[in-house]
C-alpha cells in the first residue's frame, strides 16, 4: 500500500503543488498579503490535492474492471458538490447552493482537454463518441449559464427544461464494455473501496474552504481567484480521474466522466432549486 501512495504521485501532482504554493505565496509577497498564512493555505490545498489524488487512485485501481466505471466516477467525483449543496441548504442559503454544483460545468470539459493533451490521446478522445460529448458539454454549460441569469419567477422553467434535457442525455449516454484488462499493478481489496470514497467526499468538501482561506490571506487577484484557483482546483477531482482513466487507456470512461459529472452538477442545482420553489 505504502508502494502504490507513493507511485500514485506523479510529477504533474508534483508541479501543481509548486504552483499552487508559488501562486498564492507569490501574490501574498506583491500584493502586501501574509506570507506565512498564505503558505499555511497553500499547504492545506496541497495535501488536500494529495489526499483526492491518492483516493481517486485507489477507487479506479478498485473498481477497475466494473463494468460502468467511467459513469460510476462520475458520480463520485460530485460527492464533494453534493456534500456543500446539504450544509448550505441546511443553513438555508438554497439558491447559493443551487449554483454551487452548477460552476464546474464549464471548467470539466476544458479540463478533460487539458487532460487529454497531457496523455498524447488528445486525437482519441475527440473520435470517441464525439457527437455525444459535444451536445452533452453544450447542453450542460448552457443550462449552468442560463441559471445565472433568468428572473426567480423562471426557475420552475429552467427547473423543467433541466429535468428533460439531462433525463435524454442520460439515456442517450454510450455504454461502456467490462474491461478486460487481466494486469494486476496492484491486489486490492474491495473494502479499500468505502474509505477511499470517504476520503476523497471529505477531502473534496475542504477543497473550496482552504481554497479561499489561502485566496483571502494572499490578496491574489479576485479574477485570477475565481478562474485559475477556484474553478481549476474544485475540480481536482473531476481532472485527476481524468488523467487516470486516460493513462489506462480507458478513453469512453474518461469522457463519461466528465459528461456524467456535468448532468449530476445540474441534477444538484434542481435539488437546491426545487426546495426552493417548495418552501
Amino acid at each position: 500500500m505504502k508502494k502504490f501512495v507513493i507511485e500514485s504521485v506523479t510529477k504533474l501532482d508534483l508541479i501543481c503543488w509548486m504552483l499552487v504554493l508559488s501562486f498564492f505565496v507569490g501574490s501574498a509577497i506583491l500584493c502586501g498579503g501574509s506570507v506565512e498564512l498564505s503558505f499555511i493555505g497553500a499547504s492545506g490545498v496541497v495535501v488536500v490535492m494529495f489526499l483526492v489524488s491518492v483516493s481517486i487512485e485507489t477507487i479506479i485501481e478498485t473498481i477497475k474492471n466494473v463494468k460502468g466505471i467511467g459513469t460510476i466516477i462520475g458520480f463520485i467525483t460530485n460527492g464533494p458538490e453534493a456534500l456543500c449543496l446539504l450544509v448550505l441548504m441546511w443553513h438555508g442559503d438554497v439558491l447559493l447552493a443551487a449554483s454551487t454544483p452548477l460552476g464546474s460545468n464549464i471548467m470539466n470539459p476544458v479540463l478533460l482537454i487539458c487532460a487529454s493533451f497531457l496523455c498524447k490521446k488528445a486525437i482519441i478522445v475527440w473520435q470517441t463518441n464525439r457527437m455525444f460529448s459535444l451536445i452533452c458539454v453544450g447542453l450542460t454549460a448552457t443550462i449552468a449559464v442560463c441559471f445565472y441569469y433568468i428572473p426567480e419567477s423562471m426557475y420552475w422553467v429552467w427547473w423543467i427544461v433541466a429535468v428533460v434535457v439531462t433525463g435524454v442525455l442520460f439515456r442517450m449516454r454510450p455504454r461502456e464494455e467490462e474491461s478486460t484488462d487481466e494486469e494486476e499493478a496492484v491486489a486490492f481489496s474491495k473494502w479499500y473501496l468505502v474509505p477511499a470514497v470517504l476520503l476523497m467526499l471529505v477531502a473534496g468538501y475542504f477543497l473550496d474552504p482552504v481554497v479561499s482561506f489561502a485566496s483571502v490571506h494572499s490578496c491574489a487577484p479576485k479574477n485570477l481567484i475565481g478562474f485559475l484557483v477556484l474553478a481549476t482546483l474544485t475540480s481536482w477531482p473531476e481532472f485527476k480521474s481524468c488523467l487516470v482513466l486516460l493513462k489506462r487507456g480507458m478513453v469512453l470512461a474518461a469522457i463519461l466522466n466528465i459528461t456524467v459529472s456535468n448532468i449530476t452538477n445540474i441534477w444538484l442545482a434542481m435539488l437546491g432549486v426545487g426546495f426552493h420553489l417548495v418552501s
